[in-house]
């Protein structure tokens, strides 16, 4: 006889706490609060929004159900500012709502942030670092449009503009697993910006078209790279121990693709010794290509920047490994792998909340996100850590940014 799935029980009021925290920041979603799909709809962006956010900060909240549960909470009500809302309601909300009204406001709580990175190496440079990549999000089977590799291996696609200096998320566009990389980028360049690549943006018209933007580029570009070189630069001492082992000034491209990038660029060679006993291991990319495994290998970076030493082009592109933790952290901890929502639109939404929320923890600690504060975050909403733990908490993590001075508004 099969075993019978037990029901979950529903969402208790006391089940749920940290309400202070939403307070504060309720009134900055009230520029959504008239915006409405249709004129007999009761729920509004604003709500659907704060149920979302209150969803990943309570981990007694694991579906849509057990949110549209807690809608019927008076607390939740009173604090939230929404009426008990349908199944119904919940599931249309992420057909009709326009995610890309978010957009402003999670830039606008980017420039909250304060600058979190201090390496010297990088304060010459005065434009914003940015890194932009791609990363894979599971799908169901009846997400027909995550096309990937094949009906059995569907996939969305996360493309993330990440500021490098502050470690927060500037923009987030979702496609299906094959969505275009290169393209993405194509539609957010902005000038003014220095962007930090790997090697699946190496395409030289890119390239071109970021400089021609008055930005400036790092990346990595593959092995079969080629180029004409036009002169040979000395390293310096600081270059040598950063592992450059080359610095050439060049036309890139072979006769076929050499028009797509005109402007002169210089090649970086770096060597980057690992520890053989400890091999990499292969591991298929969102663009499917396999990374090698050699502990040892070289690494080619291009960049239109003739005024940074190697080193510091070599530095710049080291920082791009912070966009892959930040993917690690935006999967594994805040829970993107259940999703609300099945259509692109409200994936979409899904994610930029989720972007949101993990800006709120910025703002609230004055640190990036990490798995012990996303911890005693879930203790304290669940009522298993005081506040004054909390705020101890982040006292440790800066001194300077406690509870009471979480910013509440934009």
């Amino acid at each position: 006889m099969a075993a019978v799935k037990k029901k979950t029980p529903p969402v208790q009021e006391a089940d749920l706490h940290g309400y202070k925290y939403f307070k504060r920041f309720i009134t900055t979603l009230e520029q959504f609060h008239l915006i409405k799909a249709h004129h007999n709809r009761q729920l509004h962006y604003d709500q659907y929004i704060a149920l979302i956010l209150f969803y990943f900060f309570n981990p007694v909240l694991t579906s849509l159900r057990a949110i549209q549960q807690a809608s019927k909470l008076e607390k939740v009500q009173s604090v939230l500012g929404v009426k008990a809302t349908s199944l119904g309601s919940l599931s249309e909300a992420a057909q009709v709502f326009d995610p890309q009204l978010l957009v402003p406001l999670l830039q606008q709580l980017a420039q909250q942030a304060s600058v979190i990175e201090k390496d010297p190496l990088l304060k010459d440079i005065q434009e914003s670092i940015v890194t932009v990549d791609g990363s894979l999000l599971p799908a169901v089977p009846r997400m027909l449009w995550a096309l990937w590799v094949d009906e059995q291996h569907r996939a969305a696609k996360l493309h993330l503009e990440f500021d490098v200096r502050s470690n927060t998320p500037l923009a987030a566009t979702i496609t299906d697993g094959n969505g275009n990389e290169k393209q993405v980028v194509r539609q957010i360049l902005s000038p003014g910006k220095f962007y930090i690549l790997d090697a699946g943006y190496a395409q030289y018209k890119l390239l071109s078209d970021i400089i021609d933007t008055d930005s400036s580029v790092v990346v990595r570009l593959k092995d079969n790279a080629a180029w004409d070189t036009i002169e040979q630069r000395p390293l310096t001492d600081a270059d040598t121990s950063a592992g450059v082992t080359r610095d050439s000034v060049v036309h890139l491209g072979s006769k076929k693709t050499k028009p797509d990038c005109m402007t002169p660029m210089r090649i970086i060679e770096i060597f980057h010794k690992g520890n053989s006993a400890v091999p990499r291991k292969a591991r298929v990319s969102s663009k499917k290509t396999f990374r090698t495994t050699d502990s040892d290998y070289s690494m080619l970076l291009a960049t239109n920047r003739m005024d940074l030493s190697a080193e510091t082009v070599a530095a710049l592109y080291r920082y791009r490994w912070q966009v892959e933790l930040f993917f690690r952290w935006f999967k594994c901890i805040l829970g993107c792998r259940h999703l609300l929502a099945h259509s692109l639109n409200g994936l979409t939404i899904q994610v930029y909340c989720a972007l949101l929320a993990s800006m709120l923890i910025t703002l609230w600690t004055g640190r990036k996100p990490t798995r012990r504060t996303f911890e005693m975050l879930s203790f304290y909403f669940l009522g298993w850590a005081s506040e004054h733990e909390l705020a101890r908490h982040i006292e440790t993590l800066n001194p300077l940014a406690t509870p009471q001075q979480i910013p509440c508004a934009v």
